[in-house]
């Protein structure tokens, strides 16, 4: 019988650490359309990273899950925080578990038919991403905010969905920290309605 050494997660910083880690990068020139001041998002440095993805190999077969860690950087694009792009599962009907491990941040959900809820994420917490909802992931705070999360092998990212339907509301950066306003009063005041 041999004994190994499986892959190991810190959980104060969310780090993974085996052999065979994957590692996808986000930076901002890969986020067109996703922040609402396209201005700002031009004036930007492009090859600033808003967030990384770290995941261990994926899974295909049915029954089977991921495991995978988001790490989105503290800073604002105008006035908007950074955030991850989000997505809705290409199998629609799949869930997904987040569990905060650093940082502090908000979860974003919102169903198909457009109702939103909106989750604190900090170390410890607990988040069940129900099926049919998209998510994105939105760091309020000033340091690295990371969650930690396994979803089922087969359910897919869809991200068209996003670009199609788009989230009904925005977190702003404000003097109380932030406000969550509606995406179509942000676009009103820059003009871009």
């Amino acid at each position: 019988m041999n004994l190994s050494i499986p892959p190991i997660i810190n959980y104060q910083t969310g780090k993974i650490d085996a052999e065979n880690v994957i590692t996808k990068i986000a930076t901002l020139s890969s986020l067109e359309g996703v922040f609402a001041d396209e201005v700002k998002h031009i004036e930007n440095v492009q090859d600033r990273v808003i967030y990384q993805v770290e995941m261990l190999p994926a899974q295909q077969a049915e029954g089977e899950l991921n495991f995978g860690v988001s790490h989105i950087e503290p800073g604002l694009v105008g006035n908007e925080f950074h955030m991850t792009r989000g997505h809705i599962h290409q199998r629609k009907e799949q869930a997904e578990f987040y569990f905060g491990s650093q940082g502090e941040g908000l979860l974003l959900m919102q169903t198909e038919q457009g109702d939103v809820s909106i989750e604190k994420v900090f170390p410890g917490s607990i988040h069940h991403i129900p099926g049919f909802v998209a998510h994105r992931l939105i760091n309020t705070g000033d340091t690295r905010l990371s969650a930690l999360a396994v979803w089922p092998a087969i359910a897919g990212h869809n991200y068209e969905f996003l670009k199609e339907v788009g989230f009904k509301v925005r977190v702003l950066k404000s003097a109380m920290g932030y406000k969550i306003v509606s995406t179509n009063e942000v676009y009103k005041h820059s003009g871009q309605v």
